[in-house]
């Protein structure tokens, strides 16, 4: 479901609909606080590191957890990803497996995310944190639960789109807001803000006096995979949380886009879709390209037909990055 345009205006301007929806803000604002302030359920044997954010649908804690896997292997260390799978059918606990599970199962992101580290997919946390520690972790990585108590966090990173930012500046129906900004960050040891040079620079003028903790910037980059996509014409499709952003990426790269299919995030790739998007190509000699996550979710017989464009997280400040995996790890015996 695509984002009301109102949620998105400049904060402290709000919007007739907006205004009407703040009592049902307040309701929701008020049950989020009551649910975070319970004790907390389960402590983990291993650190625990939560990627999480204030705001509702995608701000790129996908490739943040693939960002801080890699820097936990690169430091000898085992991490294990712990995800709700959502999307997927499975219940859980169960230990992801791309070449008996599909994302229909166990959900796109988990899919993705187990190419670079044993990935536990369970609807309940709790359960799902010790099916993980049965893997002997030195570092879980918790994909999102930044408003979820029922298990203590060692570190929680909040990702945050530069563009987007916190919309408004309110709660659910009347903004994005999971929960204020100012009460959510009071929580996180640091906030990575994801976008363009402009993009930052807008998001430190509107919110650098709301963010009391560090605050690191980082982009999401393409991978140089020998591809020239100045080369003919292209047939795009996403459904992530900002489609937009992937059609400007390959624009960048010099591909001619002669049709952008934009679908909500997790979006079902029916065989209607794909027909009619593969009918496009082929009408206009035209290449089929999605994102990576978007690709997993493909049938296995459609696969040969779409190329995917890999991005990975570029972070201004890297060695803030691995000292905060460090830092996580200190309990760990490495």
């Amino acid at each position: 479901m695509k984002a009301p345009e109102f949620w998105y205006t400049v904060p402290g301007k709000a919007s007739l609909q907006s205004i009407l929806l703040c009592p049902l803000s307040l309701l929701y604002q008020n049950a989020t606080a009551r649910r975070v302030a319970k004790p907390v359920k389960y402590f983990a044997d291993c650190p625990v590191i939560c990627v999480g954010n204030l705001n509702a649908g995608g701000t790129g804690k996908t490739p943040t957890v693939i960002a801080l896997a890699q820097e936990a292997c690169s430091l000898g260390a085992k991490p294990v990803i712990l995800s709700r799978g959502y999307g997927g059918t499975l219940q859980g606990p169960v230990q992801v497996d791309a070449s008996r599970h599909s994302a229909q199962e166990v959900g796109d992101e988990p899919l993705l995310l187990s190419a670079f580290a044993s990935t536990i997919v369970c609807k309940l946390r709790v359960e799902g944190m010790k099916a993980a520690e049965a893997l002997k972790p030195d570092l879980i990585i918790l994909d999102d639960g930044f408003q979820d108590p029922s298990v203590q966090k060692t570190k929680s990173l909040v990702v945050v789109d530069a563009e987007k930012g916190f919309g408004n500046g309110f709660c659910i129906p009347a903004g994005p807001l999971r929960e204020p900004v100012k009460t959510g960050l009071a929580r996180a040891d640091a906030v990575m803000s994801l976008g363009t040079n402009h993009a930052q620079t807008e998001f430190a003028k509107l919110w650098k006096n709301d963010i009391p903790c560090p605050h690191i910037t980082a982009e999401l980059a393409p991978l140089t995979t020998g591809m020239d996509w100045t080369e003919g014409n292209f047939v795009a499709f996403a459904g992530i949380g900002h489609p937009e952003k992937f059609f400007k990426t390959l624009e960048h790269l010099g591909a001619t886009l002669i049709h952008k299919e934009a679908l909500s995030d997790h979006a079902t790739l029916s065989s209607a879709l794909l027909k009619r998007l593969k009918y496009m190509a082929e009408e206009n000699a035209a290449q089929l390209v999605t994102t990576e996550k978007d690709a997993v979710r493909l049938p296995q017989s459609f696969r040969a037909e779409v190329l995917s464009l890999p991005v990975r997280l570029l972070v201004d400040d890297a060695l803030f990055l691995r000292q905060f995996v460090k830092d996580a790890l200190k309990t760990a015996d490495l």
